[in-house]
């Protein structure tokens, strides 16, 4: 989807879930700050159903909740929309981080966390043109292996990939260059927007887009740089 100026100057709209009223409200208070509209869920169940009554442009989500926690929300979103999703958790271990984006969330952030820097992450998430806005063509092609940028499918041979928002973003940045490393921060600059993410969630992310090409076209791994495309 194209970003066009009314995308830009309508305000943008944060659903902040968190089962702690008092992170709730310094929350609001920063981001409202900022220029965002703040709605608010005490647990996922209630997220789910803000989210379903009104349009959302990203949810800051807490991992640990009751009814249903923050994992289990993100799973449930992602299972019909690509909004942004910020996880935040006392959780650091690495095992957790992978497991949130593993299952769709767009960032994970450890708390105690620093609002500014939270907000910075929102602000890089909203204004992050969409990787389709960035490439002229509006299909890529290499070898047996296309995407088309308009409706976000590709297709190996006459099959479509059943790929997640991730692992189109990161297919068409390498389709877009064939044959030309790419480093992890390159990547997530084009995937992500941002390099607030782990380089390592690249990595995740092109480990099940490599099982789903299986081997139409090769992502080799360059030590010490980052990736390339070679078709067969």
């Amino acid at each position: 989807m194209l970003v066009t100026s009314d995308d830009v100057d309508r305000q943008r709209v944060v659903l902040v879930v968190d089962d702690e009223p008092g992170i709730r409200l310094l929350l609001r208070r920063y981001l409202e700050r900022e220029g965002y509209r703040v709605v608010e869920a005490a647990d996922g169940v209630q997220a789910l159903r803000l989210f379903a009554a009104q349009p959302v442009d990203l949810a800051l989500v807490d991992v640990m909740m009751p009814k249903l926690d923050g994992f289990e929300l993100v799973r449930q979103l992602r299972a019909d929309s690509d909004v942004p999703v910020i996880l935040l958790s006392g959780r650091g271990e690495e095992s957790a981080r992978v497991a949130g984006l593993e299952l769709g969330a767009d960032d994970y952030v450890t708390k105690p966390f620093s609002m500014p820097e939270l907000v910075a992450r929102v602000r890089a998430r909203l204004r992050r043109p969409g990787s389709e806005q960035a490439m002229p063509a509006r299909t890529l092609q290499v070898g047996r292996v296309r995407a088309d940028l308009d409706s976000r499918r590709a297709w190996v041979d006459h099959d479509e990939l059943d790929l997640t928002r991730r692992e189109f973003d990161l297919l068409a940045a390498l389709l877009d260059t064939p044959g030309r490393v790419q480093s992890r921060d390159q990547l997530l600059g084009k995937a992500w927007g941002t390099s607030y993410v782990s380089p390592k969630t690249v990595d995740v992310h092109l480990s099940g887009l490599r099982r789903k090409l299986g081997g139409a076209v090769s992502v080799r791994t360059v030590r010490g740089v980052g990736y390339r495309l070679d078709a067969p």
